[in-house]
This record gives C-alpha cells, sequence and structure tokens, in this order.
C-alpha cells in the first residue's frame, strides 16, 4: 500500500522544482523506509513535466539582493530566480515581435516594389 501523504509530498517538492534526489535523500534520513519511497515514486512515474536544470553562479552581493526579493514574494530563492529567467525570457520574445515589425515597415517603405 502507498503511502499518500508521501506521493502529495513528492509531488509538492516536484512542483517547487526539486528533483527526485534533492527529495528522495531527506525522506530516508529522516526514517522513511526505501521501500515506502520507492513505491510513493513509482506510483508517480507518469510522464511529468520535468525542468531543465541549470547552474547559475552569483556573486553574494547579488544573491542577496535575489534573497531579499524572494522573502518579499514569498518565493524560495531557486523559484525567484526561475521567476526573473522565465520574464526575461517573455520580454525577449516581445521586443523581438516589435523589432521584427519595424523590419517589415522599413522594408515595406524602403523596397522597390510598390504595394497596392
Amino acid at each position: 500500500m502507498v503511502n499518500q501523504e508521501l506521493v502529495k509530498f513528492i509531488k509538492e517538492a516536484r512542483k517547487r522544482g526539486f528533483d527526485d534526489y534533492e527529495i528522495r535523500t531527506p525522506l530516508l534520513e529522516k526514517g522513511w523506509s526505501n521501500e515506502d519511497v520507492e513505491r510513493a515514486f513509482s506510483v508517480l512515474k507518469e510522464p511529468a513535466r520535468y525542468k531543465n536544470k541549470i547552474c547559475v553562479y552569483l556573486d553574494s552581493d547579488i544573491l542577496r539582493v535575489i534573497e531579499k526579493r524572494a522573502r518579499r514574494n514569498m518565493l524560495q530563492v531557486s523559484e525567484q530566480i526561475e521567476d526573473i529567467v522565465r520574464r526575461s525570457a517573455v520580454n525577449q520574445k516581445r521586443t523581438r515581435a516589435q523589432t521584427e515589425k519595424l523590419d517589415d515597415m522599413l522594408v515595406a517603405l524602403f523596397s522597390r516594389k510598390k504595394r497596392a
């Protein structure tokens, strides 16, 4: 029988960005049996959406600023960094789309071919 409390914990930890190793190790250290932990993970073996993992090295000054912002937003530091990267990518898409539209307008203006 699978412990539903353990399954719920693993799901929540994955949502927060922890990988299986980072979840499994503390559970075993806290006294959960290896059998129980493995059963809970086997229940969750469905094709889950896994996040890509990157490693970022930050100056301690920058890290303090991010930690402060994370506390203010009630996030973990890793969640705050993920939010910053995601917002940066979204903003980049928007500016690229605006730039492409501007490029199309300039091509239309300076093109020798007349459009109706």
